[in-house]
């Protein structure tokens, strides 16, 4: 039964979602110290005792896989097993938590002071909890957040510190190793720390994931890591990441637990603290590096206002039953348990389509504000009115008639949105507005994008460059993107098939499916598109469009009602900057690309192309500058042949069909000129939607 709310969309689980409590409105109105000093005794696996550190790493030297390891990289290398096994020490020494109760008390009492500054509130489902806490004891847990923020990384151990549950250990990058004080509090926490790729090194993974079965298979503390591998910085989900649930499935597959709880969390920011941050990453600009002094640096952040995180704990998910039918498990006896094997492709098949479920089961329950939908329309009307030369912005009373509008449609699609019924349209416009006064400007009725405000005193508008203007620009207008592309899976689906209806050289069905198809394969790097389900996929979205009365659809046919014209608009518009910029890409490598462009080169060099396009006027939207999106391109075209890596001695060369490169690029050309078309036919106001539908 807890597996259904990640089999099926139309699942009534996820149609009763559970009510939310603001953890933050009792730390405001009692003692932060008393709260991080309360007695704590949460229940564990079983009624385990909590295990120390010191007999966690005893338990990983002792372990018969690290041994047989030991023994066989000693064969291969000559070098003596003792030697070996100082190696392994010195790993786990690196790699192992230390989780303090007092370092745990001490980030409460912190953090509380913090959380109360920059959040009016934090909202969690008490439900989820109360499932969270009958799972802990009756199985092995993992905790599978989304990753969308820096603070991910502490939010959910301070919530279950809040509730009294076990604290989990967590997954965490080298980077966070290195910052001086902070790193090793991290470990206090429960962080233990893993390198970024391990190559070809045996005793590491060996290590590693004898670390990871250890703590979960015995129940010592749930275990939680990010399934997408790294913080998104687009607010997209990403593509799952397979290493670390391959290996906390493990311990099932060889029957050394008898279930596994896998629990989604979906963390919902109404604003990101690295909101621009992201955007300049996005454009080129490198990384800060984690360290002690940048995080002093950053609490100038305490001066803003970054509205509510709301945070939902989905149904537990039984790794049991995903495998009930799907997986033999019979040959897993015909060896020692202590034997590492290759997993069959049958067993990758199915991590693979659990991860992706999960990812989904995530963004189901991501709660969407206003400010979402706002940034959706905002971001349309503007490419709209670049494009037609009209006066930027939209009319204040109009944004908010099409915002209730783009409400109700999204409620239909299921979205998990928290709209404040009790309170007019237009205070809930304006209160989103006023949030993000960074973005967005308010001036004689019109609402505009702050596209960059050039000049100052050091250095005036003169002097500024058209292509440091553009990449200004560029800086909010990815930042708005950040918030459009929270609800982006809420549309994705009816919004492929509105794009495939246009495009398609019929109105027969089979002919819009085989255009979905083509779309939905092209963009399955880029979105959360679970693979085999395109069949699926296509019948949830006509489901989705028949329902809002924009489609009738029969056996043959898919027609578009008088009142769905502008509904498959607005759909359209969402993809169009996506299919430009896998048209972009594509247009560089059969132009530009020379024989010898390696992998480090690409983003570069596209970058340098499209900013020159951008600037001749030749393409519509400075989003195609994103790196994301460049870089879930090339692995499309990798994963369809088009493009193929080369290894050098010291770097990788990318190999151009262009054949193939220019026979997509037309593809896509033919889906993104149509639909532009569409949008200038329209363009009085292809956001002018509440009128039509």
């Amino acid at each position: 039964m807890a597996s259904k709310a990640v089999y099926s969309h139309r699942d009534p689980m996820l149609k009763k979602r559970d009510d939310f409590e603001d953890i933050m409105e009792d730390r405001r109105n009692s003692s932060d110290l008393r709260y991080a000093l309360k007695c704590y005794t949460p229940v564990l696996y079983k009624g385990v005792a909590p295990c120390k550190a010191s007999v966690l790493k005893s338990m990983v030297l002792e372990s018969d896989h690290l041994h047989y390891v030991i023994n066989q990289l000693s064969k291969e290398t000559g070098e003596a097993t003792d030697v070996i096994q100082e190696e392994a020490l010195t790993i786990l020494e690196e790699m192992a938590h230390c989780m303090q109760l007092s370092t745990i008390r001490f980030f409460a009492f912190t953090l509380t002071k913090a959380f109360k500054v920059l959040f009016r509130s934090i909202c969690v489902n008490e439900e989820g909890i109360q499932r969270l806490q009958q799972a802990i004891q009756e199985h092995p847990v993992v905790l599978l957040p989304s990753h969308r923020s820096y603070m991910d990384f502490l939010l959910v151990t301070y919530i279950l510190y809040t509730y009294d549950l076990a604290l989990p250990v967590i997954a965490a990058g080298m980077d966070f190793m290195g910052m001086k004080i902070i790193g090793e509090m991290l470990r206090m926490s429960g962080a233990f720390f893993i390198r970024r790729s391990f190559g070809g090194d045996k005793l590491y993974w060996a290590v590693f994931s004898e670390y990871v079965r250890t703590m979960l298979k015995n129940g010592f503390a749930p275990v939680e890591f990010f399934l997408e591998g790294t913080r998104s910085r687009t607010s997209k989900s990403l593509t799952p990441k397979l290493g670390l649930l391959n290996i906390v499935m493990d311990p099932f597959l060889k029957g050394e637990v008898y279930d596994i709880s896998l629990v989604p969390v979906s963390i919902g920011y109404e604003r990101i603290l690295e909101e621009t941050l992201y955007a300049r990453e996005l454009l080129g600009v490198p990384k800060p590096k984690e360290s002690t002094s940048g995080l002093f640096k950053a609490r100038t952040i305490l001066n803003e206002d970054y509205g509510s995180i709301h945070v939902y704990f989905g149904q537990p998910v039984s790794v049991r039953s995903l495998a009930q039918g799907r997986v033999n498990r019979c040959h897993f006896n015909l060896m020692p348990r202590h034997i590492p094997t290759r997993a069959s492709e049958d067993i990758q098949d199915f991590v693979n389509d659990s991860a992706y479920r999960l990812v989904r089961a995530q963004e189901e329950n991501m709660v969407l504000k206003p400010w979402v939908l706002l940034a959706s329309l905002l971001l349309q009307n503007h490419h709209q009115n670049h494009e037609a030369g009209q006066e930027r912005g939209m009319a204040l009373d109009e944004l908010t008639e099409e915002v209730v509008w783009l409400r109700d449609l999204s409620r239909q699609y299921r979205a998990f949105l928290q709209w404040p019924d009790h309170m007019l349209p237009s205070e809930v416009v304006s209160a989103s507005l006023s949030l993000h006064c960074r973005l967005v400007r308010v001036s004689e009725g019109r609402v505009r994008l702050i596209l960059g405000e050039q000049g100052g005193p050091e250095k005036p508008h003169s002097s500024v460059t058209p292509e440091e203007e553009l990449m200004s620009q560029a800086v909010m207008v990815l930042s708005c993107a950040s918030y459009r592309n929270q609800g982006l899976h809420v549309f994705l689906r009816p919004a492929l098939l509105a794009s495939a209806i246009h495009t398609a050289s019929s109105n027969k069905k089979q002919e819009v499916y085989n255009t979905f198809s083509f779309l939905r394969n092209m963009f399955s790097n880029e979105f959360i598109l679970r693979p085999g389900a395109t069949v699926q996929d296509f019948e949830e979205a006509c489901y989705l469009l028949v329902k809002t009365g924009a489609l009738q659809v029969s056996q043959q046919e898919v027609l578009v009602t008088d009142r769905g014209h502008n509904t498959l608009t607005f759909l359209t518009s969402m993809l169009d900057p996506f299919l430009q910029g896998y048209q972009v890409v594509c247009r560089y490598l059969c132009e530009e690309a020379s024989e010898a462009l390696t992998e480090t080169q690409f983003i570069p060099a596209v970058r340098a192309f499209i900013i020159k396009q951008l600037l001749a006027g030749s393409l519509r939207y400075s989003e195609v500058l994103s790196s994301d999106l460049q870089k879930n391109t090339l692995a499309a075209l990798l994963r369809l042949g088009a493009v193929r890596k080369s290894k050098g001695v010291d770097q990788v060369t990318l190999k151009v069909n262009k054949v193939m490169v220019n026979s997509l690029e037309d593809m896509l050309e033919d889906e993104n000129s149509l639909l532009r078309k569409l949008l200038l036919l329209t363009s009085d106001s292809p956001t002018s939607l509440a009128k039509g539908s």
